[in-house]
């Protein structure tokens, strides 16, 4: 009789104690890809524009807004390109924009993502004028993991492949 009550309370004991160790994987696994994360305020300064551009690596989505051409450098930022002539296109620019996977263009202001915030670029001043705040969910990886750290200060403006696996 007295083993009936032996199993019972040792599972209770090894309960409490496992749950009062407060044990945490501090070595979170990604899977096939591992986040690339920055600082909110270092987020806040990263974007800006470069009329010298840069070549193509990565390319995502295109978007036309005659006589220009956006193209998405996947996590990198926007390449503007001037298509007035189709024949001989020209690249403008670069606006650099960490995190950044998607556009759109009303009248001469570009509308990127840059991470999780939504930011309203000028092209003809060159600068942000606006930005909202935590508007996107963090960028999922592409096996679709997520990042989840205990740092609310940090963002995810990229992926990288794993080399280890």
């Amino acid at each position: 009789m007295k083993h009936v009550f032996l199993i019972p309370g040792v599972l209770l004991f090894s309960f409490v104690l496992l749950s009062t160790t407060g044990f945490v994987d501090t070595q979170p696994f990604y899977g096939e890809y591992r986040p690339i994360l920055m600082k909110r305020s270092d987020l806040e300064k990263s974007v800006s524009y470069h009329p010298d551009g840069r070549a193509l690596t990565n390319p995502g989505k295109i978007y036309s807004h005659p006589p220009y051409i956006y193209i998405n450098e996947r996590y990198k930022g926007i390449h503007i390109i001037n298509n007035a002539d189709p024949r001989n296109p020209v690249q403008e620019g670069f606006v650099a924009a960490p995190g950044c996977i998607d556009l759109a263009v009303k009248d001469r202001i570009l509308y990127i993502d840059n991470a999780v915030d939504l930011v309203a670029f000028d092209l003809n001043a060159g600068k942000v004028t606006q930005r909202i705040k935590n508007v996107f969910p963090q960028p999922p990886a592409p096996d679709n993991t997520t990042y989840i750290g205990p740092d609310h200060d940090l963002i995810v403006v990229e992926w990288k492949k794993n080399l280890s696996l």
